[in-house]
């Protein structure tokens, strides 16, 4: 399996985890150009944007240390084109989290307000 399939295999196992957890998706691979929101959900009363990173193998770090500050940087500008083209959607609170698979075994951790939105 390519990295790209291996990639989105994680987001959709990442999405079939919060769906049964109650969440709803409202959009996938959202892109503008500051980058890119791999999903975007409801839950309950509040947006939720998800960053979904897979790793392999912890020889540099998990998947959920990999979300850095520049990588929470650019998902907060994307996440203010994704609410500003969208004024419904800006009325509700919203949130970043991260769904971290790790190893060959796939072990999920969802870090729900993984952080705050970063100006």
């Amino acid at each position: 399996m390519q990295a790209g399939d291996r990639g989105r295999a994680a987001e959709e196992r990442a999405c079939h985890y919060l769906a049964d957890r109650g969440l709803v998706l409202l959009e996938r691979n959202y892109r503008c150009r500051r980058g890119e929101i791999d999903l975007i959900l409801r839950d309950a009363d509040t947006l939720v944007f998800v960053e979904v990173r897979y790793r392999r193998q912890a020889s540099f770090g998990s998947a959920a240390e990999s979300v850095d500050r520049r990588k929470q940087t650019r998902l907060s500008a994307c996440a203010r084109q994704y609410l500003q083209a969208r004024p419904h959607a800006a009325r509700t609170g919203c949130r970043f989290d991260v769904v971290a698979i790790d190893g060959p075994e796939h072990v999920i951790e969802w870090i729900r307000d993984a952080f705050a939105v970063i100006e």
